[in-house]
């Protein structure tokens, strides 16, 4: 009597078609979040999948996105401690000094928020932030997690993300009163 005899690399596919391919638009808007350029998320996603692959035969079969976030997380330290990132850099270098109305009138608030100089500078501000204050603001502010999702997608304490989160914010509301686009602490 023969014995089914399933390959490795069988159960390696049906395992990667099951549990991982319904997963990859997640992946994708997740490596969006971390990476903020679309190559780059494109790469993690592919970096991801191919370690996803390479395992799938071992997975277990219990919480795939878990599993896979897992895999995407370190697939992502990995490639910082590849690229080292500049260390020295000084982060106040990009900010650019806004001036002032022509006129002299304080613009009024919504002359602020749809102007021009206010994207940039918070685009400086955010660009000027540690790499890590970014993500929990992008997870957080942008993509709309909550403190315990992106905790668990960084693997990281809430109160982590809670802490990066306060100073990343407090840098942006700096940066904006510097340029004169937001009142000043104890101003109002």
């Amino acid at each position: 009597m023969e014995e089914d005899v399933v390959s490795p690399a069988a159960t390696r596919d049906r395992m990667f078609t099951r549990y991982v391919l319904p997963e990859v638009q997640v992946l994708l808007r997740v490596a969006l979040s971390l990476t903020s350029q679309p190559a780059d998320a494109e790469d993690l996603v592919q970096e991801t999948l191919l370690r996803a692959y390479r395992s799938a035969d071992r997975f277990d079969g219990r919480h795939p996105r878990a599993w896979l976030l897992t895999i995407m997380r370190n697939a992502e330290v990995n490639r910082h401690r590849r690229r080292r990132p500049h260390l020295l850099d000084d982060p106040d270098a990009d900010l650019t000094r806004l001036s002032v109305a022509p006129d002299g009138a304080p613009p009024t608030p919504e002359e602020v928020v749809v102007g021009e100089q206010f994207d940039e500078v918070v685009d400086a501000a955010f660009a000027a932030l540690p790499r890590q204050h970014q993500q929990v603001v992008r997870l957080v502010d942008v993509d709309g997690l909550t403190y315990a999702e992106a905790a668990r997608l960084l693997g990281i304490p809430e109160g982590t993300v809670m802490s990066r989160l306060h100073r990343a914010r407090k840098r942006i509301r700096i940066r904006l009163a510097a340029a004169g686009l937001a009142p000043k602490r104890g101003a109002l």
